[in-house]
């Protein structure tokens, strides 16, 4: 018998519609032969189940099922495609955890942290994994400029906490643009991160599990026309993205040493993609940040690396399901 799979995608934050982008790759590359798929669309008016003529009818939170052509249908596993909250942030997962429900992503508590990007930096910096030198401020509590100023350096990055996709994210080199990225970081979420900036290569890595081996998917270099990878350069054509990465042995191995670390510290499941800078000067790799629900649309950097590691997507995500069931 096929089991039976709730692709959730929506989402209650601005990310909701590269989540609807990343749902459709991922339900057009699933084995139809081995699951049966059921959308679940959780947006700001409710928990929706779509059924193929495009008919909704409410989700039943109390078991998470829903009624499909008069049946009830209880799922085996939800395949988490939710761009921020509540699908990356731990509150599904925890919700499905009361359940009993499995789940592709990383559990609650990782994703909690690793949503919280100054947490993580905290929690892999324990581990030995390199990170740039970082304040991190809440609204609660100001912090003088200049008291920032006097603990770290320019250039500095200044983002939001909890955010992605660099929603909210500013470049400051001189200290007169300090407080407006501090304002526009913190109309987007009550904790910001400002650290310092690491001049070298931007890289950024897929890693997953299959049959519980830890696998490091190939390289991707990124480069941008605009002055960093913030939402344009993402998601409007303003960046180069080169998979796999034309890059040295030693750097392949320090780059894919450190990615599997940081996956195995933050007791990661599922896919998730990791950003790095490279700093050619020093040599060695500096993590900026941990993506626990990857983009997974067409043209994404997850889709781009399985391809060039000569997997069929199809593969590669019925791995990914099977793994949650181990």
């Amino acid at each position: 018998m096929k089991k039976k799979l709730a692709l959730v995608t929506g989402g209650l934050s601005g990310e909701a519609q590269i989540s609807y982008r990343s749902a459709i790759t991922v339900g057009n590359h699933i084995d139809r032969n081995r699951y049966d798929v059921y959308k679940i669309d959780i947006n700001t008016t409710g928990w929706w189940y779509e059924d193929a003529m495009g008919n909704q009818s409410a989700v039943d939170k109390n078991d998470f099922s829903v009624i499909d052509a008069g049946i009830k249908i209880n799922f085996d596993l939800a395949l988490i495609c939710i761009h921020g909250t509540p699908g990356e942030d731990g509150k599904l997962q925890g919700y499905f955890d009361l359940l009993g429900m499995r789940y592709t992503s990383c559990d609650a508590a990782t994703s909690a942290i690793t949503m919280n990007k100054g947490y993580t930096v905290a929690v892999v910096a324990s581990g030995g994994i390199n990170t740039a030198k970082s304040m991190h401020l809440f609204k609660h509590t100001p912090v003088a400029e200049e008291v920032i100023l006097h603990q770290l350096k320019l250039p500095l990055f200044v983002k939001p906490n909890n955010g992605g996709s660099s929603i909210g994210m500013s470049k400051v080199t001189g200290s007169d643009q300090l407080e407006v990225a501090l304002e526009k970081a913190f109309r987007e979420d009550d904790q910001i991160l400002v650290e310092e900036f690491i001049s070298g290569r931007e890289f950024t890595i897929g890693v997953f599990k299959e049959k519980n081996t830890i696998i490091i998917l190939p390289i991707t270099e990124i480069s941008t026309e605009n002055d960093f990878f913030d939402f344009e350069a993402k998601y409007q054509g303003k960046s180069i993205e080169t998979t796999p990465a034309i890059i040295t042995e030693q750097m392949q191995e320090e780059l894919s040493d450190a990615a599997k670390r940081v996956y195995e510290i933050l007791n990661c499941r599922g896919v998730v993609r990791i950003d790095f800078i490279y700093d050619t000067a020093q040599q060695k790799p500096y993590m900026l940040e941990v993506n626990t629900v990857p983009g997974q649309s067409d043209a994404s950097v997850i889709p781009q690396q399985v391809r060039a590691m000569g997997m069929s997507l199809t593969h590669f995500y019925s791995a990914v399901i099977e793994q949650a069931f181990t």
